[in-house]
């Protein structure tokens, strides 16, 4: 694909409202604001900032927004990693670098992720493999599955299935809790991902997604019709300044860079599109954001839509229906492609939509008043 350039400046305010996060809303971090007033800098001086938040921390200083839920221990390396992950912020930007020093006055906000079990069993549920050999697999992941434990979903994940898939053979440098995770789509997302079962494979494929060398490629069922009808989104996103259990897109320096590449495939009047998205890079939640951000949120996007549908008033009443109680986001990962870490073998899979997906699209073709397709 070959979009022209559709880009939206960083800066640019988001209009979206945001729904609680089912998902989250069972996974609820600490949040905790600590701020470098004289006070504070008496007992911990400046410094880098994982140094200095550890110093704060265990000498109990700042104060969460529930009251009733204590900070956890939190050593520097911990620090680290949650700055790493974005997970704080300083004066309401997200920082990235551990290494930034700590200004009088600045306020800090750190979100923690509540702690989880030691380690995950192994259970026996039906995958379905794409590929797989000695070094890693590809999961055509069913929607509703978590990729991952977490509180909420302490079981029946694709973790808990691949330990028992695989046994002993995945790599476990991503967490006892994660092994062999190098990315992850959303629990109500369908479609392809890949998996490391040995260290070197999981070094070598987070080499290639550091380096925006994976191929990924989705069908989105949109609201309403993109235009262009291609393009390419190009903005910071971040937590939602005000719900850290939600993302959006944040002005220049508050957020990570994220670029989605879209094309529409079909329009259905003016009531919806199908789009297909390529992800350039891979930040969460980030084609719901992307396409939310353009006025055009998913089908079933509990979080982002907000109630925004197309037009759906000429629609027979079947086909309305069943728009309206769509139990996902219409979201699938459609294609994976990228260079075996190990044997260097050129790897391309392809997962067709699932039935949910596809029987929302014929209805749509089959209602008379809506097809528009458009030239590919």
């Amino acid at each position: 694909m070959n979009p022209k350039d559709l880009t939206i400046p960083a800066t640019a305010p988001s209009d979206d409202a945001f729904d609680p996060d089912e998902d989250a809303a069972v996974d609820t971090p600490i949040v905790w604001r600590i701020e470098a007033d004289p006070d504070t800098l008496s007992v911990a001086p400046p410094d880098r900032v994982d140094r200095w938040l550890a110093t704060a921390v265990l000498s109990g200083l700042g104060a969460g927004a529930d009251p009733t839920v204590d900070l956890p221990p939190l050593s520097r390396s911990r620090l680290k990693s949650l700055i790493l992950d974005g997970q704080i912020t300083v004066d309401g930007a997200t920082i990235s670098d551990p290494s930034t020093p700590v200004k009088p006055g600045s306020v800090f906000e750190l979100s923690v992720p509540p702690p989880e079990a030691a380690e995950p069993i192994a259970q026996d549920i039906p995958l379905s493999v794409v590929f797989e050999d000695a070094h890693l697999i590809v999961i055509d992941k069913p929607a509703g599955m978590t990729v991952h434990p977490a509180p909420g979903s302490p079981d029946r994940t694709l973790v808990n299935a691949l330990l028992f898939h695989c046994g002993q053979t995945l790599s476990g440098i991503g967490g006892v809790k994660r092994p062999g995770i190098v990315h992850r789509i959303d629990k109500d997302t369908s479609g392809l991902l890949v998996v490391a079962k040995s260290d070197a494979a999981h070094h070598g494929l987070a080499d290639l997604f550091a380096e925006h060398n994976i191929e990924r490629t989705y069908r989105a069922l949109a609201w309403g019709v993109l235009l262009p009808s291609v393009g390419h989104i190009e903005t910071e996103i971040g937590r939602h300044p005000s719900d850290r259990k939600r993302m959006a897109v944040r002005p220049e320096g508050r957020g990570k860079h994220a670029i989605t590449h879209y094309k529409v495939l079909e329009s259905f009047g003016e009531t919806a599109c199908l789009v297909e998205c390529q992800l350039e890079t891979g930040r969460t939640h980030q084609i719901r954001v992307h396409l939310a951000h353009l006025g055009h949120p998913l089908v079933g996007d509990q979080i982002y839509a907000r109630g925004r549908t197309g037009k759906v008033a000429s629609l027979e009443d079947n086909t309305r229906a069943a728009l309206a109680e769509f139990p996902r986001q219409a979201l699938h990962a459609a294609s994976l492609g990228f260079v075996h870490p190990i044997t260097e073998e050129e790897l391309f899979f392809e997962s067709p939509s699932p039935a949910d997906f596809e029987n929302m699209i014929k209805m749509l073709r089959s209602d008379t008043r809506a097809p528009l397709k458009l030239d590919r």
